[in-house]
């Protein structure tokens, strides 16, 4: 279906309309983007469901997160031998039918092992269908292109956890894996029928036959030791305290990943035929947008991490409520897309939206660190969707600035590396959020406790009424006494949980502004017509 000249540069174009190839392959990508984050919010239904502890369920997501990971850096070295659409057809298929066997799993065991299949089979979506995106557009369309792509990366992990939080609350937790399945059969039907590969793709697939096998298999084992190891630290690290672990779990985890990180990088440079390629990095607005990137998906899932913890724990609301309050930023993200990716088809230069959009994601945290807990659910709305508005800025912006400047042989490497730093960006994020919310929550009791003595007056008059309040209640002066303590207790432990989720807030918008830095230092990036993407 995509026919190409044998012009230098020249790319594939689809026969068909490719707004119908973009909607095909952008259904199963929205699909595993959403499994990011949709069982979050589940995890102690799944817990009880299956009779294991919150602690061991865990798993469910660390599970997923280094399968994913792990599969993420070869898909190019995958669909250059597969072929393209072979191996995402092969993905969707592989992803929907472990989602059906999670559904159906009876320990948590097999629902972990299910979800490692899982994760193996929906790392190739993302880096096919933005590739299969960049070869059916010509370049002054890229940023309609990427614009339909936000919609399923940007978009996914807003809509998960309000998603997951109702399928769990209304229907079953087992919910969040079948409803994979039709989404997954109709993805494939779609892809099979409008979706081939550009005729440059399948002359290096021949190109690559005619050649003896000659696989990485050393390079394939250092990638899943260092991206489990790397995974299971940010996982488990707050559990286990990081590095005063005394057990040396993380300190060990820790060693693994960077002696094998420095063991891949050294070989992979090394060999003709390498199972991850990182020769895209020497291209500064690559790596840049990797940095970029890998930082403003921290940003959002650490975001998205710490505002539903803060509503849950400290206003009451459940699940389906945190997430209702956060789902207005999906409508605005789709907005924002829109309006991006026709100013990136006008012809404006993605660095000045980028910049922009830090600017804006900085606001948005900083509006967020001044919160307090004496606000409205509609005071929490709106610098979510400043947030989220930011976001949407850099993402159609980034992926055009990422990807101008790699020639087309080296694209699928640059797309499978470009995904696994994003997804990798939002573990950091996770774990970076919790392990600075629970430090800062204990400096915050400390700090506060320092104040609360018996020569303040304000301490004084709340011990008179409340032991006022709790004699009147029970009649009891003993009683009365411990539970006024109690209440100044809970005051103290709530206004420092709150102070430590605002810090988290303000370390984001900290660092969303030290990224605007990094722009200056890429290349000019406009999508112009007539100009090949990868060209110089």
């Amino acid at each position: 279906m995509c026919s190409v000249t044998l012009a230098p540069g020249a790319l594939s174009r689809p026969a068909i309309n490719p707004w119908f190839v973009a909607i095909a392959v952008v259904i199963p990508t929205f699909m595993e983007v959403l499994d990011t984050t949709i069982a979050n919010v589940a995890l102690r239904y799944i817990a009880g469901g299956l009779s294991a502890s919150n602690v061991d369920s865990e798993w469910v997501i660390t599970s997923y997160l280094a399968a994913n990971a792990t599969i993420l850096p070869i898909t190019g070295w995958l669909s250059a031998h597969l072929g393209r659409r072979n191996y995402f057809l092969l993905s969707i298929a592989i992803f929907t039918i472990a989602s059906g066997l999670c559904g159906i799993a009876t320990s948590l065991e097999q629902l972990i092992l299910f979800r490692v299949i899982q994760g193996l089979g929906g790392g190739g979506l993302q880096p096919s269908s933005q590739g299969v995106l960049l070869d059916c557009f010509p370049p002054e369309k890229q940023g309609a292109a990427q614009t339909m792509f936000g919609v399923a990366a940007l978009l996914a992990p807003v809509v998960g956890p309000t998603l997951g939080g109702y399928l769990t609350v209304n229907y079953n937790w087992r919910w969040i894996f079948y409803i994979n399945l039709p989404v997954g059969a109709l993805g494939f039907l779609a892809s099979y029928l409008l979706v081939d590969d550009p005729d440059y793709l399948k002359q290096e697939r021949a190109e690559l036959r005619r050649q003896p096998w000659n696989f990485d298999y050393i390079g394939l084992g250092l990638l899943v030791l260092i991206m489990s190891s790397w995974e299971v630290m940010l996982s488990k690290g707050q559990e286990w305290d990081w590095y005063n672990d005394p057990f040396g779990r993380v300190q060990t985890l820790f060693i693994v990943f960077v002696l094998g990180l420095g063991s891949l990088v050294f070989r992979e440079m090394r060999i003709a035929n390498p199972v991850v390629n990182f020769r895209p990095l020497g291209e500064r607005n690559f790596a840049a947008s990797c940095i970029i990137i890998f930082c403003a998906y921290g940003i959002l899932y650490g975001a998205s991490t710490s505002l539903p913890g803060l509503l849950q724990s400290l206003f009451g609301y459940d699940a389906y409520v945190s997430g209702l309050v956060q789902s207005p930023s999906g409508v605005f993200s789709i907005l924002g897309l829109i309006v991006v990716g026709a100013l990136i088809g006008r012809g404006v230069d993605a660095r000045w939206l980028i910049t922009l959009g830090l600017l804006i994601m900085a606001a948005g945290n900083y509006w967020m660190a001044l919160m307090n807990l004496y606000i409205s659910p509609g005071i929490v709305i709106w610098p979510r969707v400043v947030l989220i508005v930011g976001l949407s800025m850099i993402f159609v912006s980034i992926n055009v600035a990422a990807f101008k400047y790699i020639p087309p042989h080296l694209r699928g490497a640059a797309v499978g590396l470009f995904a696994l730093l994003r997804n990798e960006g939002g573990s950091v994020g996770t774990s970076l959020a919790q392990a600075v919310q629970w430090r800062r929550e204990h400096f915050h009791t400390a700090r506060l406790g320092e104040f609360l003595d018996p020569l303040n007056p304000q301490v004084n008059a709340f011990f008179q009424q409340g032991q006022a309040f709790f004699f009147q209640e029970t009649g009891d002066p003993a009683g009365s006494q411990q539970m006024t303590l109690q209440a100044l207790a809970n005051l103290r432990q709530q206004q420092a949980a709150s102070l430590a989720y605002f810090d988290d807030f303000w370390l984001f918008a900290v660092l969303a502004l030290a990224l605007v830095l990094l722009v200056p230092l890429m290349k000019r990036s406009v999508a112009e017509p007539g100009e090949p993407i990868g060209a110089e």
